[in-house]
């Protein structure tokens, strides 16, 4: 749970860094890539991660603009990334703007259940680095390249004169 807005801006700042450049290098020819019949796409996938801080956002009354209808999945990669980019840039905005430290005790419905704010802070970054990896297993069959997050992807390695590791 995050107790103050400092930290959880400064550790959303650096999240969605990571999810813009995941994003950004999606193509619109992988957007249609799913593990199998029935799981989201690439192209789904990709627009979740950009509409679900909203969605669970504006349920602790923070006023939030829409990245767009959840509904409807833009047919280019290059609108998902920049209308990621728009959302995250927002939700520091409006957590900065519009709630104090105290608002991380205040107690808000998240699905049925009261979370405090720090608590939908929390969940908000987590639910993003779930769909994340999801995310970079299918960039990985759409035959994408992969950047690293938390140290060097794999396809990385050789860039900075490594060898991979073998599986």
């Amino acid at each position: 749970m995050f107790t103050s807005i400092d930290s959880f801006v400064q550790e959303w700042e650096n999240e969605s860094a990571g999810t813009r450049r995941l994003l950004e290098s999606l193509t619109d020819a992988s957007l249609s890539q799913r593990v199998a019949d029935g799981y989201r796409t690439i192209g789904r996938l990709a627009w979740h991660l950009t509409c679900s801080p909203h969605e669970m956002l504006v349920r602790t009354g923070l006023e939030l603009p829409a990245p767009g209808d959840e509904h409807v999945v833009p047919s280019a990669a290059a609108e998902i990334a920049a209308a990621y980019a728009r959302t995250a840039r927002e939700v520091a905005e409006a957590v900065r703007g519009q709630w104090q430290d105290a608002d991380l005790a205040r107690m808000s419905d998240m699905y049925g259940e009261q979370w405090p704010g720090g608590v939908t802070l929390r969940v908000v970054i987590q639910h993003e680095v779930h769909h994340r990896g999801q995310l970079t297993v299918l960039m990985r069959q759409a035959g994408l390249r992969v950047p690293g997050l938390y140290g060097p992807a794999r396809e990385e390695w050789t860039d900075i004169g490594m060898e991979p590791p073998v599986v």
